[in-house]
């Protein structure tokens, strides 16, 4: 194998470059931008997936074109590239032991808004809370909404098909890319945009519109340099309710019902979010609080309507739906107004940032986090979630916290492996669950992608074709396979 000390060598050791359509730029000096400095590689090691793999190298380009330029040394001399963004990644996927991290944060402006087109167009290091604020400043909405915006990237957003809780009513980050500027692993750029035909039959879809190939590559077929992201109207008026109940049983039957009524097109109850805390998960959000509401609960919904223009909520269909299904009616929370939505949003968040904190501790004893993101139809969510605790209990491992999109059908659990032989039999509970969800119909990974920690388990998803069809693309677009080794595939 190359020894990527060499190859950072022979990187800063080349001083003649040629320009690249579209990024029209000077030519960077390439030598300020990698460095082998442990202290640097150091930081960029960890994300949010519990793993430690610390880079051989780092760049950190502030241009497009510098980003270019990097890559293209990088082909020549066949040197492993992992771009990462603002490394909020639960997967691996933005982290790595073999080459560089090409660290994108620099690049980080929110290029313009065009309020009659309803776009955005930013470079992949900005962070979706201020290209939210910014669509927000012209009466405009960017949709996606990780519960980690005010620290996620675009570009991560988009190489990873982010969602969140908003995802039930306006769907992940694909549908909101208009257009993307990609730098291929020779260093060659290109521009995509989605088609604007009604009718087209020249060839399958997915060759149709390659906006697609790169939402939702983890990194592996190319390096965004920046994104058109498409707009909607800002709501005027958006109400929360946090909904305690006594079981999880009776919190999933509210949310399965909330779902049902806006699917039949129920007027009175049409959410944009249906969230779930289980009690483990509902007694973080409360301690960060304070306080003692809802002592009594063990499960807790949280829901988000939105009105526009002279309408409403119709907060009497909400509690009727509430109570029907066993709430606990003198706890139930409403929230209006941009603060305290922006509270309750931050209790809901603090159940995963408190939960990746618990976890360090186990990290010199081999142990980690161990998080899933699968899901199943909404209407077997408390089927999947009761045989998943039947797994754990039988591999004798702690029943995770569980928490997340709910109406979607899609939970997060999290487990703390606190040394490496819980580790094993924490993973290989993990894949029995996993086994179980899609035999359900259900995904092994509905929101994080596959990174490196999930790789192991998508053969049990998809057939040994569309596994094939991957690789031909990856060979087609990455042919030395340099981009991001070890999310998806094996390196």
């Amino acid at each position: 194998m190359l020894v990527v000390i060499l190859s950072v060598l022979f990187i800063l050791s080349k001083k003649t470059h040629s320009p690249v359509h579209p990024v029209d730029a000077p030519m960077p000096d390439t030598d300020r931008l990698v460095t082998t400095d442990l202290d640097v590689r150091t930081a960029f090691a960890a994300d949010a997936s519990g793993l430690y793999l610390v880079p051989e190298a780092v760049a950190r380009p502030t241009s497009a074109a510098e980003v270019v330029e990097i890559l293209k040394d990088a082909s020549s001399t066949r040197t492993p590239v992992t771009p990462a963004g603002a490394q909020t990644s639960y997967v691996g996927g933005s982290i790595t032991d073999r080459g560089l991290v090409l660290s994108l944060r620099a690049l980080d402006r929110v290029l313009d808004v065009d309020p009659t087109a309803r776009v955005v167009r930013a470079e992949p290091g900005a962070l979706l809370g201020d290209v939210k604020r910014a669509a927000a400043a012209h009466g405009l909405l960017l949709a996606p909404d990780p519960t980690s915006e005010e620290e996620s990237s675009v570009g991560g957003a988009i190489v990873c098909n982010s969602s969140g809780a908003r995802s039930l009513k306006y769907g992940a980050t694909r549908p909101h890319v208009a257009a993307l500027t990609v730098a291929l692993a020779d260093g060659r750029v290109i521009e995509v945009r989605r088609p604007a035909l009604e009718k087209n039959t020249a060839g399958p879809p997915f060759v149709q519109d390659p906006v697609d190939w790169f939402v939702g590559s983890e990194g592996t077929l190319g390096v965004v340099l920046a994104a058109e992201l498409r707009l909607l109207p800002l709501p005027t008026t958006v109400t929360g309710l946090g909904v305690p109940f006594r079981t999880a049983k009776d919190a999933l039957a509210f949310i399965a019902a909330a779902r049902a009524a806006r699917d039949h097109g129920d007027a009175g109850v049409q959410p944009r979010c249906l969230e779930y805390l289980d009690a483990k998960a509902f007694r973080i959000a409360r301690e960060f609080v304070g306080g003692t509401w809802a002592q009594d609960a063990s499960a807790y919904a949280y829901v988000e309507e939105e009105a526009f223009d002279d309408g409403a909520v119709d907060l009497d269909a909400w509690l009727a739906l509430a109570e029907g299904h066993g709430a606990l009616g003198d706890d139930i929370q409403v929230f209006e107004g941009e603060q305290n939505l922006r509270e309750a949003r931050r209790m809901r968040h603090a159940v995963p940032a408190t939960l990746n904190e618990r976890a360090v501790k186990y990290r010199a004893a081999g142990g980690r986090k161990v998080s899933t993101d699968w899901a199943v139809p909404y209407p077997r969510l408390h089927e999947a979630l009761v045989a998943s605790d039947e797994i754990a209990a039988a591999h004798g491992v702690e029943i995770a916290a569980t928490f997340g999109h709910a109406g979607n059908g899609h939970p997060h659990q999290h487990y703390h492996a606190r040394d490496a032989e819980e580790l094993v039999r924490m993973e290989h509970a993990v894949e029995a669950t996993l086994r179980h969800v899609v035999t359900m119909g259900g995904t092994v990974s509905a929101e994080h992608g596959i990174g490196k920690v999930k790789r192991q388990w998508l053969a049990m998803q998809l057939g040994d074709t569309q596994l094939a069809v991957m690789r031909a693309v990856k060979r087609e677009l990455d042919p030395l396979g340099i981009l991001s080794p070890g999310n998806v595939f094996a390196p």
